[in-house]
């Protein structure tokens, strides 16, 4: 490892950076006059909500500005070299050798068409003169070093046929076998679930201790900054309000931002909830749901994804879905409103029932159960104006334009959004706007049973705050049944009257929310629970008297 010379104070040092935002923009800056260092074997975590300008400052020290945006005052100095004064070909020699980047989905990350070997091997081509024999000993060692199974076996295999967690890992493996002085991680956890979160932050600390790098860690996430940061960096509006020690900024914050950012982060004791008595809006019986990958010779490959899943969820009750990547939750929602066909099993909403194997689904299971997916961006046509998108299910049903446009700029006040934004499209909006239209047009079809499919996963904490008191909101107001499916454990707790956790296609644990954080029965449960990150910091209500 290269160690820099002494009279260097950081690694990085960021110092009165400004970046100017093409025109017409709804700022001038992205960034303006922000300064902070990061010294070796230090985790510093710069932290704000969307367009607070930590992931611009990241890309601006790599180098990796799009076009339109410009660097126009300050210094990025690398080991005490000016990054912004040196040409296009040195900052390529740079990043790999010096500093490194993971990014925030390593699936779009990582060429599809070329195995994961190849991808690690070929920064060694590029950088280094090991003959071919010693770059696959190199990189095999590097799978080992970040804990990937059987590496000698994953260097031929291809992004897609690797998990979540598998594929970050080999980012990381990527970003850190050139042993550069600084790793830049852009929310390389926000997808992932408790579990596989707290193994790769474990993993960044680890290795970062290891080889004494310097680690700038982009997060919206105060639970992740809890358990990883040495230091803080607070943005809002692309200036740094705050700056210190992480229990410093945890525990007796200066700025109302800061303190508005903690206070948004949901807690891990859930509050008392009195059971729900109204009769059940969705009844699940025996669901189950098998893949089979078929090749020449019949059945190649055979998943049980989803095992005899029994539950109900109630009028106006609120029934969380928890477990790791793949323990079913997302299929079992799937089947439910016939997005994937159920092998067997059958579902009841409001009274009918839907069996396994139905030809033609009712139009009633269409208008009854609603879904909230994700991303809101891929939810909506970014062709139709929302509006549209908004009243095509109402007319498709035979409301008349006139009612489903009144019905529109109706819900469009219950989301608080404005009826005037009916015109505008997809793009024109804030991804916590985009999240508060998918509820309205999901509302629109007057369901019975509404299922949000990580539906705040993706969102600041502060958004992600106003989100879940939107859906509980209506929830309440329409007396719908929420199946809501999670992998963030204190999201669930805010909102869940009742808790399922899923393992391997299977439901292993039912209870009250309270009662199963406060008593879980199944080892599993009481693993996720360990998991969380930030567990020993109290978030949520209590730390708004911080400060």
């Amino acid at each position: 490892m290269t160690v820099a010379p002494a009279s260097f104070r950081s690694v990085l040092e960021v110092r009165g950076l400004t970046v100017r935002l093409p025109e017409r923009a709804d700022r001038r800056f992205a960034i303006e006059d922000v300064s902070f260092e990061v010294a070796a074997g230090e985790i510093v975590c710069v932290v704000g909500e969307s367009g607070s300008g930590k992931s611009v400052t990241a890309y601006t020290v790599m180098g990796l500005l799009p076009r339109g945006l410009v660097p126009v005052a300050g210094e990025v100095l690398l080991e005490g070299a000016n990054l912004l004064a040196r040409p296009a070909a040195e900052l390529r020699r740079l990043r790999g050798r010096r500093m490194a980047m993971i990014f925030q989905e390593p699936m779009t990350a990582l060429n599809p068409v070329l195995t994961v070997g190849a991808q690690i091997e070929e920064v060694l081509e590029i950088h280094t003169t090991l003959n071919a024999a010693e770059r696959r000993a190199r990189v095999i060692a590097a799978m080992r070093e970040v804990a990937l199974p059987e590496p000698e076996q994953l260097y031929h295999a291809y992004p897609h046929q690797l998990s979540g967690g598998q594929r970050q890992r080999v980012m990381i493996a990527m970003a850190l076998i050139l042993e550069p002085a600084l790793l830049v991680a852009d929310e390389p956890t926000t997808a992932l679930d408790v579990t596989t979160q707290a193994q790769i932050l474990a993993l960044i600390r680890d290795l970062q201790r290891r080889h004494g790098t310097a680690v700038l860690f982009i997060t919206h996430d105060f639970g992740v900054v809890a358990e990883i940061a040495d230091r803080v960096v607070v943005m809002q509006h692309g200036r740094v309000v705050e700056q210190g020690p992480v229990r410093e900024i945890l525990f007796r914050p200066r700025h109302p931002y800061t303190r508005m950012l903690i206070a948004a982060v949901p807690g891990l004791t859930p509050p008392e909830r009195p059971p729900v008595s109204k009769p059940p809006a969705l009844v699940v019986r025996g669901l189950s749901k098998v893949f089979e990958e078929r090749g020449w010779f019949g059945i190649r490959r055979r998943v049980e994804a989803l095992r005899s899943a029994s539950f109900a969820v109630r009028h106006g009750e609120t029934v969380g879905v928890v477990g790791e990547s793949g323990s079913g939750k997302s299929t079992l929602a799937r089947c439910i409103v016939r997005l994937l066909e159920p092998t067997s099993g059958e579902v009841e909403v409001a009274g009918h029932r839907f069996g396994a194997g139905t030809r033609r689904i009712d139009r009633r299971l269409r208008r009854d159960v609603q879904i909230v997916f994700q991303d809101p961006y891929r939810s909506l046509n970014p062709r139709r104006t929302v509006g549209q998108s908004i009243i095509e299910g109402p007319m498709n049903f035979g409301v008349p334009k006139a009612e489903a446009l009144a019905r529109a700029r109706s819900l469009l006040r219950i989301v608080r959004m404005d009826p005037d934004c009916l015109d505008r499209y997809p793009h024109q909006f804030s991804g916590g706007q985009r999240q508060r239209l998918c509820i309205a047009r999901a509302l629109a079809l007057e369901p019975k049973v509404l299922i949000a499919d990580e539906a705040v996963s993706a969102l600041d904490v502060s958004v992600q705050a106003q989100v879940l008191e939107l859906l509980d909101e209506v929830k309440r107001r329409f007396d719908l049944a929420l199946l809501f499916i999670t992998h963030d454990l204190r999201v669930a707790a805010t909102i869940c009257d009742r808790i399922l956790v899923m393992r391997q296609g299977e439901v292993v644990e039912e209870g009250p929310t309270r009662e199963v954080f406060a008593t879980p029965r199944h080892p599993y449960t009481r693993a996720l629970l360990d998991a969380a990150p930030g567990k020993g910091v109290i978030f949520g209500a209590a730390s708004s008297a911080c400060g």
